[in-house]
């Protein structure tokens, strides 16, 4: 059974990082309970949820994807571009030498966040933007192009990451929201969706995908193409920057 990363919300969440967005009240009660749907929904299509240990004193914790990113048994332990967010780390870091992974690392003054990762195939899109810096991608392609993937940069300045604006279906298409999206001609193939939270996307397999329940046109869209769309509820995360692919790390053999 494949295995996912997950952690809980801290009860903090309401003070974590902001840049696109003004803030807004959040729900911790509502977040904790979305949050358990997430991942009960991700336990019910075949995937083994594997907690890290709670990280209370950092309100940005539940987003275990800025943290790590898997290139199939390599896993690299991310820079965060956020000074709060650096603390996230240690506690990721016990949790994959508990599971037998030891990490590879972008060290400062590479900054590299998770989320800024998008691979589709052998390609890996990396952003440069607010998050992640040209030293961190120079590290990050030292790691992984002796692996045979192949980085190419793409600028940021539209969204909070690279993920925040494209993510990729199953088929390799990247699919993004215009406003937010740099420049949709570095992707191979590109497909635009009607609502920012549409962008992200979660594959589960070659047919099915998790995605938000704020963007129904784009779940539409995307059924009309022959996939499984699973809807969740993440309004809490939305109001943090956060989305789908934020909440989670998948450990698979070939990513």
């Amino acid at each position: 059974m494949p295995r996912v990363l997950v952690r809980r919300p801290s009860p903090s969440l309401a003070d974590g990082e902001l840049t696109h967005v003004e803030r807004q009240p959040v729900d911790p009660e509502l977040a904790l309970e979305q949050w358990q749907g997430y991942v009960s929904a991700l336990a019910a299509l075949g995937w083994d949820p594997i907690e890290l240990a709670p990280a209370d004193d950092q309100p940005d914790g539940v987003f275990v994807e800025d943290a790590v990113v898997f290139f199939g048994d390599v896993a690299v332990l991310t820079s965060p571009g956020a000074e709060s967010r650096r603390g996230e780390l240690a506690t990721v870091e016990t949790g994959l030498v508990s599971l037998g992974i030891e990490p590879r690392r972008i060290e400062r003054p590479g900054t590299l966040d998770g989320g800024d990762v998008l691979k589709v195939g052998s390609t890996v899109y990396v952003g440069l933007g607010s998050r992640t810096n040209e030293e961190g991608i120079r590290q990050l392609a030292a790691i992984v192009e002796p692996l045979g993937h192949e980085i190419v940069t793409v600028p940021v300045s539209r969204a909070l990451h690279l993920k925040s604006a494209v993510t990729a279906l199953p088929d390799g298409t990247v699919i993004g929201y215009p406003p937010l999206v740099d420049d949709p001609s570095v992707f191979a193939e590109y497909l635009a969706v009607p609502e920012a939270h549409g962008t992200a996307v979660v594959v589960l397999d070659d047919e099915t995908v998790l995605m938000s329940a704020s963007a129904p046109k784009t779940a539409r869209l995307l059924a009309a193409r022959g996939l499984e769309v699973v809807i969740v509820p993440i309004t809490e995360f939305e109001k943090l920057e956060g989305c789908v692919t934020c909440l989670s790390v998948r450990i698979r053999d070939a990513d």
